[in-house]
């Protein structure tokens, strides 16, 4: 590890952020939240909160970790020299956000990555390692936080995944891309998942999914395009919380798939979408915009 803080500070740190975000997009929501600019397609939107949000956790991170990097899905990618970077969600489930669903949450994580230090370039969930998350929802005060050997939260509850149920009863969270012909490829997938699980759940935020496997709430979950920002902390809430948080073929988790759950049946999940090459190629997608990888909403 590079880095020399604690563990428990860093967790502090992503706490206070998060929550801080968090009242700051809660209480500030307009009646009728407009766009501010769109990213792979028409519907992946940013709001204005999204912008703010993510400029007051930086401006705050740079009160409290002042050497630290930071990678934001808004603002990209700024190196520090701490050896920490923290890796920032500020709205994810922005769409929900924009339509006043209440699945959104603020993602704050801090990472270190050797590898990708070394050759000049942002953290990478290939090569980093997590060392603490906060994963907090404004809407229903939910607010998970986990740090590297030291547990997963959810408030002051130690959080442990329950045991497993066989696939087929299952209930199995996932979620969808913003260009056509990605969406068509995850529904041939979905089309041929459903029958042979409990049920399926469309949240509309990864983190939210990725927390609700390590509190109970879904038993398994997988999704294609997950950027570095949808996953950071919350991968390391199913961790701690005694989950496997994994990709296909032997990769680890990342934009061509994530899997996590408890780790029998995440194997299970992982051969089902594995043999339906749930990662394989999209020949539909055209060069550009819509051959970009897209992750959850926000």
């Amino acid at each position: 590890m590079t880095s020399s803080a604690p563990v428990a500070e860093l967790v502090d740190v992503a706490r206070t952020v998060a929550r801080e975000a968090g009242a700051l997009v809660h209480e500030g929501r307009p009646d009728r939240p407009e766009v501010a600019a769109t990213k792979t397609s028409a519907v992946d939107v940013v709001t204005a909160m999204d912008l703010a949000s993510e400029e007051l956790v930086r401006a705050r991170l740079a009160e409290l970790r002042p050497a630290d990097g930071v990678l934001g899905e808004e603002g990209g990618h700024r190196p520090g020299t701490s050896g920490v970077t923290w890796v920032v969600d500020p709205i994810d489930g922005t769409v929900n956000y924009l339509y006043g669903i209440d699945a959104w949450a603020v993602s704050v994580a801090a990472v270190v990555d050797d590898v990708a230090t070394a050759e000049g370039r942002a953290p990478d969930p290939a090569t980093w390692r997590v060392l603490a998350g906060c994963v907090h929802s404004p809407a229903d005060g939910r607010t998970f936080t986990a740090g590297a050997g030291a547990g997963a939260h959810l408030g002051e509850r130690r959080l442990a995944l329950p045991p497993s149920a066989p696939l087929d009863r299952c209930l199995v969270g996932t979620g969808f891309g913003y260009v056509a012909a990605r969406r068509r490829a995850q529904a041939r997938v979905l089309a041929e998942l459903l029958p042979r699980v409990r049920d399926i759940r469309r949240i509309g935020s990864a983190a939210l999914d990725l927390c609700g496997v390590a509190q109970g709430r879904l038993d398994l979950y997988y999704e294609r395009g997950l950027q570095p920002w949808d996953m950071a902390a919350a991968s390391l809430v199913v961790q701690e919380a005694g989950g496997t948080v994994t990709g296909l073929r032997g990769r680890p988790a990342g934009p061509a798939m994530t899997v996590a759950g408890p780790a029998a049946r995440v194997a299970e999940l992982v051969a089902l979408l594995e043999h339906l090459d749930a990662d394989g190629p999209e020949p539909e997608a055209a060069a550009g915009a819509s051959s970009q990888v897209t992750g959850a909403p926000g």
